[in-house]
């Protein structure tokens, strides 16, 4: 715990834990306009279903910056460890497809000062791990400022960019699209969409899926055909002061009516310590 005047700097581990900073960063999401992935809904529902492996055991954390009690700045995050290694990287990173074409992820930081302060501390809980380790946080929108801190913090870190490719929603041009938010609905065509998945992800999709059709964030659209769905189209729908939100999550098709395109860049920070890289002149002993 780190703590400077009337700021506390504070590590949170496990499930219960950083569930309860995820319900108690509500205000600080929804005053920064953090997108659907990084709001506390799509959250839980990966902490509740994600599940560790016999080769990796995941372990939720969460930086946390706070002011009277209250966050000002939270970076929540997973661990996993593979043998002497410990891998850390944004909480949900890699459990569950996101959608794609803008910056999913996200550092929540009230302002600068707070940013700087959360860089410090995810900076000093690496740092802190025994043994080798590495960090990836990805898909975060460029110009973010405990990016830009943690880069300095971290000299020996590399940030890269990456443009992903968005997915259009076009199935009003090629059959009869039935689209509906209705959980009952949602549920209906859920193992149609597992169905094309992972196995690995199916459980923490349904998760997901299931909560955001609960609180109306989530719509599916299905375009008959002759044996069970020929298009079918998850959109997750956030409420804006101009109007809905519509960012299309999942689809498969076998007619068209789907495409890609350039989204907007995104930024991810890399770096490490304590890992030995072999080469061919390395000998062997």
């Amino acid at each position: 715990m780190w703590s400077t005047g009337w700021v506390e700097t504070r590590v949170v581990e496990g499930r219960a834990p950083v569930v309860r900073v995820v319900r108690d960063a509500a205000p600080l999401m929804a005053r920064l306009a953090a997108p659907v992935p990084a709001r506390g809904p799509w959250l839980t529902a990966v902490l509740n279903a994600q599940s560790s492996s016999p080769l990796c055991r995941v372990r939720p954390r969460a930086v946390v910056v706070e002011r009277s009690g209250l966050p000002d700045g939270a970076a929540l995050l997973s661990s996993c460890r593979r043998g002497v290694a410990t891998a850390v990287t944004l909480l949900g990173s890699g459990a569950v497809p996101l959608p794609a074409g803008r910056p999913p992820a996200r550092l929540h930081a009230r302002d600068d000062d707070v940013a700087r302060r959360l860089a410090q501390g995810v900076a000093d809980l690496v740092q802190g791990i025994r043994g080798p380790w590495t960090l990836r946080l990805a898909g975060l929108p460029l110009g973010d400022p405990t990016v830009a801190h943690l880069a300095a913090v971290l000299p020996d870190s590399s940030l890269s960019t990456s443009r992903s490719r968005l997915l259009v929603d076009e199935l009003d041009t090629v059959g009869d699209v039935r689209r509906s938010r209705e959980p009952a609905e949602v549920d209906r065509w859920l193992p149609a969409v597992l169905a094309r998945l992972p196995a690995r992800q199916r459980t923490v999709v349904r998760a997901v899926a299931r909560l955001h059709a609960a609180i109306g964030q989530l719509e599916v659209a299905t375009v008959p055909g002759p044996r069970g769905p020929a298009a079918l189209l998850l959109t997750l729908v956030q409420s804006r002061p101009g109007g809905d939100d519509r960012w299309p999550w999942w689809g498969s098709t076998d007619i068209g009516g789907l495409r890609r395109e350039l989204g907007a860049p995104w930024v991810a920070l890399t770096a490490s310590a304590g890992l030995v890289r072999l080469s061919r002149g390395t000998a062997a002993g």
